[in-house]
């Protein structure tokens, strides 16, 4: 079982205890129960500041629970005698009157913890759920494969999808016997119709490999790595060429999985024979 999938069942079972913890002790909260020992000792012994002849007077806690056992029956005093008939007597709601501070504070504790634990749960939930559908991860479907040749070959520069975070270049036909002896097969059916995807981050230590225009290769900024036209590494400490999406066309349209990375091809592969077109971007690469 893959880390993700534990993870998407363990979340939810954590909120679910916390959620029982938290209703558990509500419920303990109106018989003095959810109070630690100490503190319900220090609630029932006297004041330290009380004068020696009042130290038999009687806690706040005791206090509060006469006054709640007071509003909850009908009281002693006589009903005086009016010129109408007195209204019957209708006892209070505890639930309404019977609310104490401390009552209060501890039902406000629980319900903030209550949502702080609630919204935690969700937004690990809403980062972990995988993309079924669309966006990076996903399949994403790009375009017509005549007109994204066309405007790379006219533009001279890959094609560009933020989305899925990759390039979209073509592949020389003349190149494509070699290609079959080295690629992987999940790149080759791309490869044959004359496109392959290079994922944007560069294999040496992720950093996004922009396009220079001067050489026509990829050329990483960050510690020089250098790849020509189809990703195949010319230059600089990554150890491989960039990496790839696997790319299939039906009816014409170019649709590429970037839920599934593979990785660029071995250092010495020259499938193309293109070497630099002009000045580099970065220097320190080799050719």
């Amino acid at each position: 079982m893959e880390g993700t999938t534990v993870l998407t069942i363990a979340i939810p079972v954590l909120v679910a205890l916390g959620a029982l913890v938290l209703f558990t002790t509500s419920r303990r909260r109106d018989t003095g129960a959810a109070l630690s020992r100490e503190a319900r000792k220090r609630d029932r012994s006297p004041s330290p500041f009380l004068e020696d002849d009042q130290a038999g007077a009687v806690s706040g806690r005791e206090v509060e629970l006469a006054a709640a056992r007071a509003g909850r029956g009908p009281g002693t005093d006589i009903e005086p005698v009016r010129p109408s008939a007195p209204v019957a007597y209708v006892p209070p709601d505890p639930e309404f009157i019977g609310v104490t501070r401390r009552q209060f504070f501890n039902r406000s504790i629980i319900a903030m913890f209550g949502l702080g634990l609630s919204g935690f749960g969700a937004a690990c939930l809403a980062f972990l759920w995988p993309t079924l559908k669309g966006g990076f991860g996903g399949t994403i479907t790009v375009g017509k494969l005549e007109d994204i040749l066309s405007e790379a070959t006219t533009a001279r520069e890959p094609f560009y999808v933020s989305e899925g975070r990759f390039y979209l270049n073509p592949f020389p036909s003349s190149a494509i016997s070699t290609a079959q002896s080295v690629y992987s097969d999940a790149v080759l059916p791309g490869i044959e119709q004359g496109v392959i995807a290079l994922y944007q981050k560069c294999p040496h230590l992720g950093c996004r490999v922009p396009w220079c225009d001067t050489s026509q290769w990829f050329e990483c900024g960050c510690h020089g790595s250098q790849y020509n036209r189809v990703g195949e590494k010319k230059g600089g400490p990554a150890p491989r060429g960039m990496d790839m999406f696997p790319v299939s066309v039906a009816g014409g349209t170019v649709s590429v999985d970037t839920g599934l990375v593979i990785q660029g091809v071995p250092i010495g592969t020259n499938s193309t024979g293109q070497e630099a077109e002009g000045p580099h971007c970065v220097s320190g690469g080799s050719h």
